[in-house]
């Protein structure tokens, strides 16, 4: 009887999960889809307490759910201190780590079944190194990719024959991956030395990619725990984290792909970025011109179309509500007003989506760049707000440049553009924009929210 309670439960717990997937799809329904996947994901903690090796055990029962009860309070005392704390800046630090700590589970419930011998047959066996290496590269991964997020970590790293020897790490991994599977996890010190190789290609393999590269990694680190779980799932018998995971890994292959192909990178391309080359940049010619507050407002007040590009720089600031109200104000002037958001704006997928939603802009009013980019060239003015990268247009020019070949929003088209930022430094991608330098782009030179404060008060007086 229990057996049939806990299957129904989890079942009832994968129902949730993807009725909180669809629900995240869409920023209108994101908050009730977190609240449906969370109850999903109680539901099939709770049931966990019935299992039946627990049960059985009389003699480790009672220790066992003092630890599960000490883990469950440590991992959700954390999330919730933590969830509280943290600003929408720093939110994809956050799912980065999260998603590392999910595949570490993954690769820790591998462990505890190829070391403690519990392992009955040769394709649970490959089943559990499969989960094991996966959630293992994604876990060291996402760490170093938070390190990168967080600014612990700047720039790019990579060792001599980087790619030399992260393919021989890889390799040895698998060969001793299969080792294990064959003999079903019998000696302990393979084991152990096969999960450093892998938490250590999960680091070499991220180390090399580049700032702006980031979003798509994230997106690929979280396919990853999907799939890590759904193994582990099956070498568990547990029909709750095979859904889960299975629909969290195609969900998240499918965002990976199609972020790739915004950026126009192929993954194998992204995860082997050839060294950086030295010499033959395009120079960036011309001079920045500052705009003042005056000058910007009567810009756009007197304009029949008005493009708002948003970026991490607005995030940082928590400019949303700010820009908002801009947009309000100008609306009321008869002016049309639309959003340009690119596929990797922020630090991950959504993220600009999410804080115009936080706001209150309606999402009729938010284009994605094949939307938006034909209407550049009608826009009377272009108003970016601390986005950088993907509005450079070198990505269209210089074969040298990183981020050459990704698609951008084509500002630079616009009849006017204005640009607000803090100074004169380059975006995550560590590279001179040569939109500053163009003659229809001028300067506005300030925080965020202080430089749209000082819009809105300048519109207000035309």
């Amino acid at each position: 009887m229990t057996g049939h309670i806990i299957q129904i439960s989890y079942f009832i717990a994968a129902v949730l999960f993807i009725f909180g997937m669809k629900g995240m799809s869409s920023p209108l329904g994101a908050q009730k889809g977190i609240v449906w996947a969370g109850a999903g994901m109680l539901l099939a903690t709770l049931v966990t307490f019935l299992d039946g090796n627990i049960i059985k055990n009389v003699d480790h029962r009672t220790v066992n759910y003092i630890l599960m009860i000490i883990a469950i309070a440590i991992g959700g005392g954390l999330a919730w201190v933590s969830g509280k704390k943290v600003q929408m800046t720093d939110m994809p630090q956050m799912i980065a780590l999260y998603n590392g700590m999910g595949g570490g589970a993954a690769a820790a419930i591998a462990a505890t079944q190829l070391i403690g011998g519990h392992i009955q047959s040769t394709t649970a066996g490959t089943l559990a190194v499969l989960g094991a290496l996966i959630g293992s590269v994604s876990f060291s991964g996402s760490l170093i990719a938070y390190a990168k997020l967080q600014g612990i970590l700047k720039g790019v790293f990579s060792l001599p024959k980087h790619q030399w020897i992260t393919y021989s790490v890889f390799a040895i991994a698998v060969l001793m991956g299969a080792a294990i599977a064959a003999t079903s996890g019998m000696f302990s010190w393979i084991v152990v030395l096969f999960f450093v190789l892998a938490l250590l290609f999960g680091v070499l393999m991220t180390l090399p990619i580049g700032g702006a590269d980031m979003p798509v990694v994230i997106s690929l680190f979280n396919a990853l725990t999907g799939l890590a779980v759904a193994f582990e799932g099956f070498v568990l018998n547990n029909a709750a984290m095979i859904i889960a995971g299975t629909v969290v890994g195609a969900a998240g292959t499918l965002l990976t792909q199609l972020m790739a192909k915004a950026m126009n990178r192929s993954i194998a391309k992204l995860l082997s970025p050839a060294p950086p080359s030295v010499g033959g940049a395009q120079e960036v010619v011309g001079s920045m011109r500052e705009i003042g507050a005056q000058d910007a407002a009567i810009l756009m007040a007197y304009a029949q179309k008005v493009i708002i590009i948003p970026g991490y720089g607005m995030a940082v600031a928590q400019a949303q509500h700010k820009v908002w109200e801009l947009t309000q104000l100008l609306e009321e002037k008869g002016i049309e007003v639309k959003f340009a958001i690119h596929p990797v704006a922020g630090r991950m997928p959504g993220h600009m989506n999410v804080l115009l939603a936080e706001a209150g802009v309606n999402y009729e009013r938010i284009f994605d760049l094949d939307e938006i980019n034909p209407e550049f060239p009608q826009a009377d003015v272009v108003l970016v707000i601390g986005a950088n990268d993907v509005v450079n247009p070198v990505a269209r020019t210089d074969k040298s440049s990183p981020i050459y070949g990704m698609p951008i929003l084509n500002a630079d088209m616009a009849k006017n553009v204005v640009v607000i930022k803090r100074g004169q430094g380059s975006g995550f991608s560590g590279i001179e924009n040569a939109l500053f330098y163009k003659e229809n782009t001028k300067m506005f030179y300030g925080g965020g929210q202080e430089a749209v404060n000082k819009l809105i008060a300048e519109v207000k007086q035309l």
